[in-house]
């Protein structure tokens, strides 16, 4: 079996024994980097006996010995569950200090995470993986590597080539003020050219859009004859979606819906906009398809007892209502009749999403007052 050479054993051996906080091995420069405190690094240069790959694993295994007093290297059975944020907070100090990127994940996605882990898990591995891993944690949101994870993200997005990729990482960029209002402007701006772009700020600040829109015109009338039942959950929503941020959110939500990129994008979007509505849903409501949610909303508008007041005062939005109900009664699972049988893309999507889009973009016009 191979060993390490005399040299390279002894500046492992030599690394180990000082207060490093985490490894990063370059697999083909064959240089080992070690973190130490106040953000400086131990480099030391390899010198195979063997075949690369060979000796790096003999490498890893060394280090995992003195770490983990694991001989086999980073334990396999650890791989199948540190991804999912199960890693023992006690041990995620020990993992970063492994080399493995798969032990660098496991820190990225544990629940127990800090600033200070991150700080270093970012440093043994940069990469959009990760920083979202990390953005996904409240720890980490509010702290200054929040804020480089978030800068990092803005920067890839041109290089981003999965949508789910480029939704998610707007939507994380976009939480507690982690990007200036410039920034956030500027993403925005790109949505012009790419709706795909539009669909994160749907999800993370759906009253807060960077777009200037006029209320409904009859917001105003509404929120003056509503207010003796401003307590109605209904209502609220109405309000909520005839205000201008409102107008704002259904003006953006058509604008994806006429043009989606993919498949992606439009199940992101049918469910940004079930968030929106979520208040008002029917708690009795499962998962429907597009022809039964319209006549499941059109049985709550008729029936339920709670409306009856609203409806009274107010007899001229029911139809808003009832747009209101069918948009909270969407899910990705509504477009499952369509995309379960097609990998579509482009204008013929657009054409075999029809039975299901026009429908939305009729009840998305009611409440823009088109």
């Amino acid at each position: 079996m191979k060993t390490l050479s005399p040299e390279d054993a002894l500046r492992l051996n030599v690394l180990l024994a000082n207060p490093i906080q985490a490894i990063r091995i370059d697999d083909y420069k064959m240089i080992l980097y070690g973190l130490a405190e106040q953000s400086s690094e131990a480099k030391i240069q390899l010198h195979p006996t063997c075949r690369s790959d060979l000796y790096l694993k003999q490498v890893r295994e060394t280090i995992a010995g003195q770490v983990f007093d694991s001989p086999e290297g980073y334990p396999v059975y650890l791989r199948n569950w540190t991804r999912m944020g199960q890693a023992r907070d006690d041990s995620l100090e020990q993992l970063l200090m492994l080399g493995e990127p798969e032990a660098v994940v496991a820190v990225a996605n544990a629940t127990g995470l800090t600033p200070e882990l991150a700080k270093r898990a970012w440093w043994a591995m940069p990469d959009t993986q990760n920083a979202r891993s990390m953005l996904s944690n409240p720890a980490i949101i509010y702290s200054e590597i929040g804020q480089e994870l978030a800068q990092y993200l803005v920067d890839y997005l041109p290089f981003e080539a999965e949508p789910n990729d480029l939704i998610e990482s707007i939507r994380l960029v976009l939480q507690a003020n982690l990007i200036s209002d410039e920034t956030k402007q500027a993403i925005w701006q790109k949505g012009k050219n790419k709706t795909t772009y539009l669909v994160g700020f749907l999800l993370t600040t759906p009253d807060s859009l960077p777009e200037i829109m006029d209320a409904h015109p009859q917001f105003e009338i509404f929120r003056a004859k509503l207010t003796p039942i401003s307590d109605n959950p209904m209502v609220q929503q109405l309000l909520r979606i005839l205000s201008p941020d409102g107008q704002a959110f259904i003006h953006t939500c058509k604008r994806i819906l006429r043009k989606p990129a993919n498949q992606e994008v439009v199940t992101y979007l049918f469910n940004a906009m079930a968030r929106y509505f979520t208040a008002i849903r029917p708690a009795t409501w499962q998962i429907m398809q597009i022809e039964q949610l319209l006549g499941a909303a059109q049985n709550v508008c008729e029936q339920q007892e709670n409306l009856t007041e609203f409806f009274s005062i107010a007899p001229e939005v029911k139809p808003l209502a009832n747009a209101m109900l069918v948009l909270s009664g969407l899910s990705g699972e509504v477009l499952n009749p369509i995309f379960s049988t097609t990998t579509a893309i482009g204008s013929l999507m657009h054409t075999k999403l029809q039975p299901i889009s026009a429908p939305v973009l009729q009840q998305l016009s009611f409440l823009r007052g088109d």
